[in-house]
């Protein structure tokens, strides 16, 4: 089984991406044949800016791998290095609707909340196609928001199999992640970097702990019982600890008798202590910078082995090749 997901260096990473889509990343490394790339050419649809574009991607790289991604079991790799996805991108677009993408939901938020409306950021479903179908993907962990491109994919695979014979592309199932994988930012809503209410996952501990005491509670007494029932405290905190320790502050929270000062500290405390070795493992990487440009190039070079082998496949299917 190949598993494939990326991520894009759109910016700090916060503890909304760990828990929905690193972590599970991570998990799923030793269940399969792994593919995991940061999404560079998909963070130009927004970020124009080529020197913090270029610090964002080597920053998520050293994120991903002290937070546990294992270069022995996954190929990690830049999706800028492997340049055979464009041309299959260019090939899916031969066969891809307008109306398929006109539909696309998250082309129309992203132009809502007054993100310019290109070209790359409407045929952006169309890349992502070509990310996935390049390795020949079987599984493909995706959140409820980009089920719908994910459903794209799929149709474009069998629109290139039904036109140049069945088995050119393989046909990738979604891996849905569970909705408990959305994380509430400080102030309540998901935690977003659109929203400005994330907490990084790395950084000093002090601005980080004023950064835990600003999330947003309601005037209850210190007396009084705390409502449970959507918690941004409790919600964080059941992230960082075990199901006792969550239940004793439930617990706590219905009996009253301390303010949310006291569990905004207990919040933060787990949450500094949780990512303690991966914050070690942080600086044992940034004191060996060509560690992280070995693991990229030694990524590519497996990626590209493979991503060769399939458009090869393609260009003869195609016609581009004999």
């Amino acid at each position: 089984m190949r598993i494939l997901t990326g991520l894009q260096p759109s910016g700090k990473l916060h503890i909304g991406n760990y828990f929905g889509a690193m972590e599970p990343a991570i998990c799923l490394q030793s269940q399969g044949e792994a593919f995991y790339f940061i999404a560079n050419y998909h963070a130009m649809t927004s970020l124009h800016n080529g020197p913090e574009l270029l610090a964002n991607t080597r920053e998520l790289a050293v994120d991903f791998l002290a937070c546990g991604l294992d270069p022995a079991k996954a190929v990690f790799f830049r999706q800028s290095d492997v340049p055979e996805v464009n041309e299959l991108a260019w090939i899916l677009s031969t066969v891809c609707p307008m109306g398929l993408l006109e539909r696309c939901h998250s082309y129309k938020d992203k132009v809502a909340k007054g993100i310019s409306a290109n070209h790359a950021l409407f045929a952006y479903p169309v890349l992502m196609a070509a990310d996935i179908l390049l390795y020949d993907s079987n599984l493909v962990p995706v959140g409820k928001d980009q089920k719908q491109h994910l459903e794209v994919t799929r149709d474009l695979a069998v629109k290139i199999n039904e036109a140049m014979g069945e088995g050119t592309l393989t046909v990738p199932e979604p891996m849905i992640r569970d909705e408990s994988a959305v994380v509430p930012g400080l102030d309540g809503q998901k935690m977003s970097k659109s929203y400005h209410n994330t907490i990084p996952m790395f950084g000093e501990e002090k601005p980080l702990r004023k950064l835990i005491m600003k999330i947003v509670s309601d005037s209850t007494a210190v007396e009084d019982p705390k409502p449970t029932e959507n918690s941004t405290i409790l919600a964080l905190y059941k992230l960082f600890v075990s199901d006792s320790d969550y239940q004793e502050m439930v617990a706590s929270f219905q009996a009253g008798g301390f303010g949310y000062g006291h569990y905004k500290t207990l919040l933060w405390e787990a949450y500094w202590n949780y990512f303690a070795p991966m914050r070690a493992r942080r600086e044992e990487i940034l004191a060996d910078p060509g560690y992280v440009d070995q693991v990229l190039r030694q990524g590519a070079e497996r990626a590209r082995e493979t991503a060769a082998t399939v458009l090869n496949r393609i260009r003869k299917a195609t016609g581009l090749s004999a």
